[in-house]
C-alpha cells in the first residue's frame, strides 16, 4: 500500500449550485472529471491522503479584506462563501498540524476579485486567497506569507489587494498580458511605495512550456523565495497553461504541472483557472495532488499528448532566459515608482476597473497615508455605474496607533458629514469592522 511521504488534505467543493450559464468553461464539470480521475486512480486509498470538507466563510471573513459595495450579501451567493471557506479549511489543516499540505479544488475562482468589489469579474467575485491569508494573520498571528500564482492569467485582483503590504510577497507567472485577460502583469508593476519588490510580475510568451515555465521556477521564483524566508507559501494554482486550454495559449503538461509543484514546494494549494474540462484537470489536478504528497507523477500522461506538439521553440526559450537574468533585481534591488502623486502627506493614484463579466465600469481614487512609523491607511474614494460613490478605509495589519486612530477618526468623519453613499471600515488594529449606508 503506498503511503505518502507528505501528508495531504484535499478539500473539494464543486459548487453544483452556481455556473455563469450552463455552458460556461467555468462551470461544475471543472471539477466533478477530476473527481473521478482521483477516485479511479484510486488517491484516497494511499496513506496519507484524505478529502475534507470545507468550512463557510461568513460575511466577517469577506469584509476583513474587501470593500464590498453595495454590501458582501449582494455581490456574492453562498457557493463563494464555500470556496472562501474551503481555502479557510486547507490553511486549518495545516497550521494545526493535521495534514502537512493542502489543496483547496474549490470553485468559484477568486484571484481577478480586488479590494474593492462591485460585482463580478474575471469570474470572481471576492478572493478566496486572500480571505484564507487574513484569517491566518487573524487567528494564527502568521505575518509574513508568499503567494506564487501560477494561473495563465495575472492574479490582478491578489496583487491589488496586497500592492502595499510589505509582509506579502505576490508572484504571478502568467501569459504576457499584452496577449490575454486581464491585460496587466508587466515587470514594472512590483509593488506600492511602502512594499516595493514585493510585487514579482513574469509575463510569458505565448506557447511557453514545460522547460520555460520550470526554468523561471529555478532562476527566478525559488532564489527570491529563499530570500523572502515566508512562514506559509501558497499557490494560486491556475491550471489554464495547459496545452488544451481552450481560452489561453500556452503548452505546459500534467507532468510539468507535476514538476512546477514539486519545486515550488508549497505549503497550500487553491484551484483557480483551468477551462480544458476533460483534458486537462483531471490529468493536472492529478499530478498536482501526488507532487503535494511527495509521490510519483511521472505516469500522468494525457491521452492526446503529443510531445513534438507543445516542444518549446528555441525562441522562446531565450526569451524566457533574458527574463531569468532581468527580473530577480526587481525584488533585489527594486526601482522607485514613479507613476504616483504624493498630496498633503498621502500617496495618490487613480484607476479604472472594468468588470467584464458584470459590465461594470469603477473608478476609483486611491489614498495612502505616507508614514514613516509603518505602511500608513488605506482611503478608498470608488464609484461605478452600479454603486454611488463610495468610502472604504482601512488600518492594515503592521499599521501604526496614529494611522490606525486617523482611520477612525476619518470614517467617522464620513458618518457626520455624509457625501458617500456607503462607507466601509476596515481596522485591522482593533479587529472593528463597521459599515454604514446613508
Amino acid at each position: 500500500m503506498l503511503k505518502a511521504a507528505h501528508s495531504l488534505g484535499i478539500v473539494f467543493f464543486p459548487a453544483f449550485d452556481w455556473a455563469l450559464s450552463p455552458t460556461h468553461p467555468e462551470r461544475e464539470e471543472r471539477l466533478l472529471y477530476t473527481q473521478d480521475q482521483l477516485e479511479e486512480e484510486g488517491v484516497f486509498d494511499i496513506e496519507g491522503i484524505a478529502e475534507v470538507k470545507p468550512l463557510v466563510a461568513d460575511v466577517a471573513d469577506v469584509e476583513r479584506v474587501h470593500f464590498t459595495f453595495p454590501e458582501t450579501e449582494l455581490v456574492t451567493t453562498r457557493s463563494h462563501l464555500v470556496a472562501a471557506g474551503g481555502a479557510m479549511r486547507a490553511a486549518q489543516l495545516v497550521l494545526s498540524g493535521a495534514r502537512d499540505k493542502a489543496f483547496a479544488l474549490v470553485r468559484p475562482p477568486g484571484h481577478h476579485a480586488m479590494k474593492s468589489v462591485h460585482g463580478t469579474r474575471g469570474f470572481c467575485a471576492i478572493n478566496n486567497e486572500a480571505i484564507m491569508i487574513e484569517h491566518v494573520r487573524e487567528t494564527h498571528g502568521a505575518r509574513r506569507i508568499a503567494v506564487v500564482d501560477t494561473d495563465c492569467h495575472h492574479g490582478d485582483g491578489t496583487q491589488d489587494i496586497y500592492w502595499h503590504d510589505p509582509d506579502v510577497l505576490f508572484i504571478s507567472l502568467h501569459q504576457d498580458g499584452r496577449t490575454l485577460y486581464p491585460g496587466t502583469g508587466f515587470p514594472a508593476e512590483c509593488g506600492g511605495p511602502k512594499a516595493r519588490g514585493r510585487t514579482i510580475n513574469i509575463p510569458l510568451p505565448p506557447q511557453t512550456g514545460d522547460e520555460g515555465f520550470l526554468m523561471v521556477i529555478e532562476r527566478v521564483v525559488r532564489p527570491i523565495l529563499d530570500d523572502f524566508k515566508p512562514e506559509l507559501v501558497i499557490n494560486s494554482a491556475g491550471q489554464d497553461n495547459h496545452f488544451t486550454d481552450p481560452i489561453t495559449d500556452m503548452n505546459v503538461t500534467a507532468r510539468g504541472y507535476g514538476r512546477l509543484n514539486e519545486l515550488l514546494n508549497p505549503d497550500i494549494a487553491v484551484l483557480e483557472g483551468g477551462y480544458s474540462i476533460q483534458g486537462a484537470l483531471p490529468y493536472v489536478n492529478l499530478a498536482i495532488v501526488l507532487a503535494m504528497a511527495g509521490l510519483d507523477y511521472s505516469g500522468v500522461v494525457e491521452p492526446d499528448l503529443e510531445p513534438a506538439r507543445v516542444r518549446q521553440s528555441n525562441r522562446t526559450t531565450e526569451y524566457v532566459k533574458r527574463l531569468c537574468g532581468e527580473l530577480p533585481r526587481l525584488y533585489f534591488n527594486p526601482p522607485p515608482d514613479t507613476s504616483l502623486t504624493r498630496e498633503n502627506g498621502y500617496f495618490v493614484r487613480r484607476k479604472e476597473i472594468f468588470y467584464d463579466t458584470d459590465n461594470i465600469r469603477e473608478t476609483q481614487m486611491e489614498f495612502l497615508r505616507d508614514c514613516e512609523h509603518c505602511p500608513g491607511f488605506l482611503r478608498l474614494e470608488t464609484r461605478s455605474n452600479r454603486v454611488p460613490l463610495s468610502l472604504g478605509i482601512e488600518a492594515p495589519v503592521g499599521v501604526c496607533g496614529a494611522c490606525a486612530e486617523e482611520a477612525r477618526r476619518q470614517f467617522e468623519d464620513a458618518q457626520l458629514k455624509g457625501g458617500f453613499r456607503y462607507a466601509q471600515l476596515i481596522d485591522r488594529v482593533n479587529k472593528i469592522y463597521q459599515r454604514i449606508g446613508f
